[in-house]
């Protein structure tokens, strides 16, 4: 363990600064400051972690990662040790360090009558000081086993089946149909939530390793998805979840009203060229608008901070449910990961977040264009499910409107068409326990088959997906499976 008596000589939870909001609304870049002296810090925050017996950390991340393992060498300034036990269980720890809601410090024994210890933090700075130190290595396969295996999605959940079966001996290519390789990483987050050099230098290990990666290919119509299971030994299907959940009120259909990743990634797209001020032909923009923004998730928070760095007029979020609570409710005792109150960097930069805030219509003016929201309050009926309550209309000026409400499943239709794969009722990929689906040798990872998730879900599954198709491919494998896939049941 660390130190011994940290967790009582330090009972505060420090985390390092975050950028003025004045200074950091002026670009794209990483909300967080560099700490000076970050790894006395660092120690410092890293010594709390205290040897209670049980790790309940290891059990609130899917990863399992080696939570207490790594705090105490990072206390004793073993780096190097720090980073192969990080590396042990996680592939991507530069994205789960930043972007990831860490459900492990929700269950930190600590957290039972002190803050939790900033595990996050701690993972984060790990990675950024072994790479800073060169620490990370490509590990090139000893021998190469003759196995072709295609990945069709470059998310996190691709990349870690990538990595995986690649470091297994098998020749690897991940398809993405986008121009650049990092799924929703790449175009559907901020750069000033996680800035691409993370992705890049990540690939650039990979590709060292003997991954080859092909952005600009929509398997389905550059290459049917039947060439692509007769081409390769094993196919990994990691498409994500990328169908957004729709608004079905009236209106919906007016000018101004967009999906929030229509929104966001070619917002994202101009950062990476250079000009963020400068969007392709009909991209939405909040230049000078009145956004409202119809859910208030961690979309909803990208959304936010986007339209603020644009140049919004104003900026408002709502939210269906109810205000969550400051503190644990006693239906969600320690160690799950509770519901609670947060507020984001976005969330510090501005704006308005409404709660019990129902659309009940989209109103149009003379032109056709969107120009406010009738809302009303939202009413919780004796059977559980939520209203509008009558005599509680109100409009809410408007000319941006982005419904950020969440993904309902993964883009079935040309692979269901191509290849009578069966689909669940909810849409996902069918899959069994080995995650396979119903094809023999081909595999489901991450949000295709377990619907919108979190990253560190994404990658979970990924590393199994990788396991179980290195065990179909050699008869038994070495690689680690850190979870069972969640089944669903069949379309009747």
């Amino acid at each position: 363990m660390a130190d011994p008596r940290g967790f009582l000589k330090v009972r505060e939870r420090e985390l390092p600064p975050n950028r003025p909001v004045e200074v950091r609304l002026r670009d794209w870049k990483d909300t967080h400051a560099h700490r000076e002296e970050g790894q006395a810090f660092l120690k410092e925050q890293a010594g709390r972690c205290m040897d209670c017996g049980v790790p309940f950390c290891h059990q609130g991340c899917p990863l399992g990662n080696l939570i207490p393992d790594w705090n105490d060498l990072v206390w004793r300034g073993q780096w190097g040790d720090a980073i192969d036990r990080l590396h042990a269980t996680n592939n991507f720890p530069e994205f789960t360090g930043r972007v990831c809601p860490a459900p492990c410090e929700s269950s930190c024994v600590l957290s039972i009558n002190q803050p939790a210890v900033t595990i996050k933090n701690v993972e984060v700075s790990i990675i950024d000081e072994a790479f800073a130190r060169g620490l990370v290595t490509p590990h090139v396969p000893e021998r190469l086993t003759g196995s072709t295996v295609a990945v069709v999605g470059s998310g996190p959940a691709g990349l870690a089946a990538a990595q995986q079966l690649t470091r297994a001996g098998h020749t690897v290519v991940v398809y993405e149909r986008d121009d650049a390789i990092g799924g929703l990483l790449r175009y559907g987050i901020p750069d000033f939530k996680l800035e691409k050099l993370h992705i890049d230098r990540r690939l650039a290990q990979m590709e060292a390793e003997g991954t080859r990666f092909r952005a600009g290919v929509s398997i389905g119509e550059d290459i049917s998805w039947d060439a692509l299971r007769r081409r390769f030994d094993a196919v990994v299907v990691a498409t994500g979840a990328t169908v957004p959940r729709e608004l079905s009120v009236p209106g919906r259909d007016l000018a101004g009203v967009h999906f929030a990743m229509d929104f966001l990634t070619p917002a994202n797209k101009a950062v990476a060229d250079g000009t963020p001020d400068v969007l392709p032909e009909g991209a939405p923009t909040a230049a000078g608008k009145h956004v409202v923004i119809i859910g208030g998730g961690d979309t909803g928070s990208d959304c936010l901070g986007t339209a603020l760095r644009q140049g919004a007029a104003s900026v408002t979020t709502l939210a269906i449910g109810k205000k969550p609570p400051l503190e644990r409710l006693p239906h969600q005792p320690w160690p799950t990961d509770p519901i609670l109150f947060e507020v984001s960097t976005s969330h510090e930069e501005g704006g308005e977040r409404t709660y019990l805030a129902s659309t009940v219509e989209l109103v149009a003016d003379a032109d056709g264009n969107v120009r406010a929201l009738k809302v009303a309050e939202t009413e919780y009926l004796p059977d559980g499910r939520r209203a509008p309550k009558a005599g509680t209309e109100h409009e809410i000026p408007a000319d941006l409107v982005l419904v950020a409400m969440g993904f309902t499943g993964p883009e079935v239709g040309v692979l269901e068409e191509q290849t009578g794969i069966e689909i669940t009722e909810r849409g996902l990929v069918a899959r069994g326990d080995d995650y396979a689906a119903s094809l023999p040798g081909v595999f489901v990872a991450g949000d295709a088959g377990r619907g919108q998730s979190l990253i560190v879900w994404a990658i979970a599954e990924g590393r199994a997906a990788a396991a179980a198709a290195d065990t179909y491919l050699q008869g038994s494998t070495e690689l680690p499976a850190p979870v069972r896939p969640r089944t669903l049941a069949l379309r009747s």
